[in-house]
């Protein structure tokens, strides 16, 4: 018995550390997919998001809508291509954290009703990649694996 709760054990140690790479690139993939179509969507019905920002108390919603566009949809690029993924994540969990105290302030009665608000998923999930990078499925795994430093040698003395 023990013997078989031990291999199946090694059997999923083997599965994970092989799928390792995977939630991290669907991560980054599915808020790309997201962020890409709310900055598009929003740049093309500007008039209509800036007076959304107003309707919030927004200061300078002219400016801040096409601002918070441009960051959505630039910083969704990135995320889709896992370039700059740590630094992209930034401004992205900025707009949600804007999104949670103006548009779902009135939604959030408790902590469960703010666990519950997508935003705050989103917040989760761009904490995790701005925390741990693109994943190995990412131009930047590719531009680590081909610029990054190389590997020290052991016992090399540092300068």
């Amino acid at each position: 018995m023990i013997r078989t709760v031990l291999a199946a054990r090694s059997f999923v140690l083997r599965a994970a550390a092989t799928l390792s790479w995977l939630p991290l690139a669907a991560a980054r993939l599915a808020l790309g997919v997201v962020f890409v179509q709310s900055g598009w969507g929003k740049l093309h019905d500007l008039p209509r998001v800036v007076d959304y920002f107003a309707s919030l108390g927004i200061p300078a919603p002219q400016l801040q809508a096409p601002f918070v566009a441009s960051v959505e949809l630039a910083g969704g690029v990135l995320l889709l291509a896992g370039l700059f993924t740590r630094v992209a994540a930034v401004p992205l969990a900025a707009t949600m954290v804007v999104a949670l105290v103006t548009a779902k302030r009135a939604d959030v009665a408790s902590a469960s009703d703010l666990f519950a608000t997508v935003e705050f998923l989103y917040l989760l999930l761009l904490g995790s990649l701005a925390a741990f990078g693109a994943g190995a499925l990412s131009l930047d795994a590719l531009l680590v694996r081909r610029f990054g430093p190389a590997a020290e040698a052991p016992g090399a003395i540092r300068s």
